[in-house]
């Protein structure tokens, strides 16, 4: 559910929506959910002073409180996902 969210709010603040990628794993009782998106979107999902990359970790800490497990969004460049 957390993965969709992210890939959601992703989506709809890209030029190239296509190319978002949202890969999640678990480490321990954390799940790291990484997002990627295209070179000339980055500044878009970062945000100024990361402003919006902020608010996209706030919105996920938020839909997360129900759950027992902690989520972490990570955004990295196009093809660092899949590490």
């Amino acid at each position: 559910m957390m993965e969709e969210l992210v890939r959601f709010i992703a989506k709809n603040l890209v030029d190239e929506p296509d190319s978002v990628v949202v890969e999640s794993r678990e480490e321990g009782d954390t799940v790291v959910i990484s997002l990627s998106v295209a070179p000339a979107d980055m500044g878009k999902v970062i945000g100024r002073q990361g402003r919006i990359a902020k608010a996209i970790r706030t919105v996920v800490k938020a839909a997360s409180v129900r759950e027992e497990k902690k989520y972490m969004v990570d955004i990295v460049e196009q093809g660092e996902a899949a590490e």
